[in-house]
């Protein structure tokens, strides 16, 4: 049947194509951003979903956080060093506390 074919391309089960180049170098500069008008970040790197690429989330002292998708888990993690921010899996570390503290703070205003 023509409803279970494989997908062909670069397209994710969601339709949008994986980050490119363009889109990793938008990423470095937005972290790098954040990291330097923040204390404390730290680098969480989420797994691909059917839905999402891999991405990285970075949050700071006091819970605030971005997300930024990356082509793979290496480029994630490569990434996070070269920022010389602690990094972890969130599958092995979960998400902090602080960001949960933070949005739920969000959601009161």
């Amino acid at each position: 049947m023509a409803w279970f074919r494989r997908r062909k391309g670069g397209s994710s089960a969601g339709g949008s194509s994986a980050p490119s180049k363009d889109d990793v170098r938008r990423a470095r500069t937005h972290f790098e951003e954040f990291a330097r008008s923040r204390r404390g970040v730290e680098a969480f790197v989420e797994p691909a979903t059917r839905v999402t690429s891999t991405t990285v989330i970075l949050i700071a002292h006091d819970g605030e956080w971005t997300r930024r998708a990356l082509p793979t888990r290496e480029d994630a993690f490569t990434l996070a060093t070269q920022l010389h921010l602690p990094t972890y899996d969130v599958n092995q570390t979960g998400y902090p506390q602080r960001m949960r503290d933070w949005n739920a703070r969000q959601r009161r205003r």
